[in-house]
């Protein structure tokens, strides 16, 4: 191999400098790199993008070039197949060698694509780093992949501390004539008309440096609570924030464990690792099961009776199902892309046990519309909710939406923040509107059917319809006590 010849670095989902593995490689290799990003064609398992993550891959591109150029380098943008883009680019440039890091949802189809383009004689070196551990390195005693997360846990710390995160490079050399890239804006990522991203960057600053600011805000104060504060949606402070960063690879885990070492809050740094370790079981298993955001894991559940009412389904999507926790995440969701994890967990029960609709539907809701869609977790916790997946929550488990915003926000702050027709409701009856007597409802201006919806469906009788089908399917008589629906 020529040492003087060029190394295309084909960045995806690791749009960062530091502990980056492929990109650490190509600049110690002392040969000129070449940084591209290629935005591919929409297929079933790599696109399309959501809408919220294009806003957020608009800014996160914007903010790695600039990162790049700081270190001496450019990234270059190119549309298209891959193999033909990497391969044009390599003739272009005289590049003899394609580095990239591991994407594990996309197992299958880069095997095609690095089998093509060694086929057009370049050198290919895939690093890992984008998870903890691997999924080949961790397995059962017999050699299989873990489907229950706690022996998964188990297994993680067993096997030590994950390796040491590497220091940025200081400088990345670079050719003397710099490849043409496709201007940014001409890719048309960030809405218009209507820019119903407007308050995201109240929220968000897309970039590594606004992945280590998150980092650095957690370590401070909000990590010594976080065991004991996670599950109370209007603590704005109570969680890392760090997902969506972690989606678009801006920050790596192995930065964010070594992060936590040492702090003198033992218990909720556990919780927190354990969080990072659930994100890594949710990747094991799509290596496992690649349509894991399309099939049941669990085979038993295709025979469960579906149903979907459109109506009852767009309310659902807008906030406007009458039960006001539901409502306050659906608008979170939709004014800032995220939503509180707790809150995902009641909202998602709400359409797949309330309103007795496909999973699926509100896995593809949530991957238009979250910032932090990761392709692995976003499916394994809908099916986590639904009781199909790996190590599943059963499906008799249903969330009563009243008695969890009453637990999770007994003020009511989070409902009154996102549903403000709510706010001048007292406390007693901010979760269940419907119950409040006329005269309350006419003191707080609420005229229910009008400025607020009555519920779509009466959680009772709907909880009762899913039980039922669900006996069903599985041939399950009575449940047992024990099996009791969460409160």
């Amino acid at each position: 191999m020529d040492p003087s010849s060029a190394i295309i670095l084909w960045f995806r989902k690791d749009l960062r400098l530091d502990d980056n593995a492929a990109l650490t490689a190509a600049a110690q290799s002392g040969r000129p790199v070449v940084c591209v990003y290629v935005r591919e064609p929409e297929t079933a398992k790599i696109g399309p993008l959501g809408g919220a993550q294009r806003w957020w891959l608009h800014h996160s591109l914007t903010a790695f070039g600039a990162s790049l150029e700081a270190a001496g380098n450019r990234l270059v943008l190119r549309s298209g197949d891959p193999v033909a883009v990497l391969t044009s680019l390599a003739a272009e440039t005289k590049a003899k060698s394609v580095f990239l890091n591991r994407h594990y949802e996309r197992d299958a189809e880069d095997a095609e694509i690095l089998k093509a383009l060694s086929g057009q004689g370049l050198e290919i070196k895939r690093f890992k780093g984008q998870l903890l551990h691997d999924p080949e390195t961790t397995r059962t005693g017999s050699g299989g992949a873990y489907r229950v997360y706690s022996p998964f846990w188990k297994a993680l710390e067993r096997s030590g501390e994950p390796r040491e995160p590497v220091e940025a490079p200081d400088h990345i050399l670079a050719l003397e004539t710099l490849p043409q890239s496709e201007p940014l804006t001409s890719w048309d990522l960030l809405p218009t008309a209507p820019n119903w991203a407007a308050e995201f960057d109240e929220l968000w600053e897309p970039g590594e440096a606004g992945a280590h600011d998150k980092l650095e805000a957690f370590l401070e104060r909000p990590v010594q609570t976080y065991r004991e504060d996670r599950d109370f949606p209007a603590l704005d402070d109570a969680s890392s924030s760090l997902s969506p960063h972690l989606a678009f690879g801006e920050i790596s885990p192995a930065r964010i464990w070594h992060a936590t070492r040492g702090i003198h809050a033992s218990s909720n740094v556990i919780h927190f690792r354990k969080e990072l370790a659930w994100r890594e079981f949710c990747y094991h298993l799509l290596v496992e099961f690649p349509d894991l955001d399309r099939k049941n894991w669990n085979a038993r559940f295709d025979a469960f009776p579906w149903t979907y009412d459109e109506v009852q389904f767009k309310a659902w999507t807008k906030g406007r199902t009458g039960y006001p926790i539901v409502d306050a995440g659906m608008r979170q969701l939709w004014r800032y892309g995220v939503m509180h994890n707790r809150v995902r967990m009641i909202t998602a029960s709400f359409m797949i046990k309330d309103l007795m609709i496909d999973w699926r539907k509100g896995e593809a809701w949530f991957r238009d519309t979250l910032v932090d869609a990761d392709p692995a977790s976003n499916a394994a916790n809908w099916q986590w909710v639904a009781g199909s997946g790996a190590d599943a929550s059963p499906f008799f488990r249903v969330f009563n939406p009243i008695l969890q915003g009453e637990k999770f926000d007994p003020q009511g702050e989070y409902v009154r923040r996102f549903v403000p027709e709510l706010e001048r409701l007292p406390n007693k009856y901010i979760h269940r509107p419907f119950e409040a007597p006329a005269a309350v409802l006419e003191k707080a201006g609420i005229l229910l059917g009008e400025t607020y919806p009555r519920p779509v469906v009466n959680h009772a009788e709907a909880r009762d319809k899913a039980l039922a089908a669900y006996a069903v399917v599985t041939g399950r008589g009575e449940r047992d006590e024990a099996d009791g629906p969460l409160g």
